[in-house]
């Protein structure tokens, strides 16, 4: 019974996603809402980071019982994850923040896709992740599992925004977008299915940890060579700034209904 309360939930955190995600069908001005939800990503992200899966990463392994070695496995899991999409970064056409003028609005538009799509890598390995511990939490808790449930489905919801509306917005073609929103939001189930089957045989604290580590490295790409240089040369500054904001504060109160 247990196992199938823990897969529901997980396949139920998709759904915020999807949530999110439709919400920018129904907006009109591309370039607030883009400025906005790349604003929304930031603060999402930062305390993401900051707040949940640095502290988890580095929580998983100090299992090892060294905290030396703990520390450094964190630092060169950041450092691989970082790495790993600047090499992904090289296979996807040009998106200079600086461009000249008369090509600024196509380079901008590349850019924006570009962030939705290394964004998207990171999340889906991120949600894989949260999946394995949502179930892990339902098996063992149900309420405190319900709890951390209602602070990731409060972020998921301006996460899909913020992914669907650069992803959308920027290549107009609504199957693919959805395609790739569709895997992210499968991927916390995805994370349930792989902990029903494997369970602690492959998936202990140390290959958990050492894979928030990974999910942290890309999170600081994204954060400061994608989204801070984009916000940087927003022209709806205000629009950027305001999603920001009220991206902290969702993850904020995500922190503080699902008891991390």
């Amino acid at each position: 019974m247990e196992n199938i309360l823990g897969l529901g939930v997980t396949l139920g955190l998709g759904f915020f996603i999807l949530f999110g995600s439709s919400l920018v069908f129904f907006f009109k001005n591309s370039t607030k809402l883009i400025e906005f939800s790349i604003g929304l990503a930031l603060g999402i992200m930062v305390l993401l980071l900051v707040f949940e899966i640095a502290p988890e990463a580095y929580e998983m392994l100090s299992v090892l019982g060294n905290n030396g070695i703990s520390v450094m496995i964190l630092i060169l899991g950041v450092c691989l994850g970082f790495m790993l999409l600047k090499i992904l970064d090289a296979y996807i056409p040009d998106h200079a923040h600086h461009a000249h003028h008369d090509h600024r609005k196509k380079e901008v538009r590349n850019n924006l896709f570009h962030i939705g799509l290394v964004s998207s890598v990171a999340v889906i390995l991120h949600n894989i992740i949260e999946g394995m511990a949502v179930f892990g939490t339902v098996s063992a808790s149900f309420s405190t599992g319900m709890l951390m449930c209602v602070g990731i489905g409060l972020h998921n919801i301006p996460l899909g925004m913020a992914i669907t509306s650069t992803l959308y917005h920027t290549n107009k073609d609504k199957k693919k977008t959805m395609i790739l929103v569709i895997l992210m939001a499968l991927s916390t189930f995805i994370g349930g299915l792989l902990m029903l089957i494997f369970k602690a045989e492959l998936l202990n604290d140390l290959v958990l940890g050492i894979l928030l580590s990974l999910t942290s490295g890309m999170l600081v790409y994204i954060v400061f060579i994608e989204l801070l240089p984009h916000i940087i040369d927003a022209h709806e500054k205000k629009y950027a700034y305001i999603g920001t904001v009220l991206g902290i504060i969702l993850i904020l109160l995500g922190t503080f209904f699902g008891g991390h």
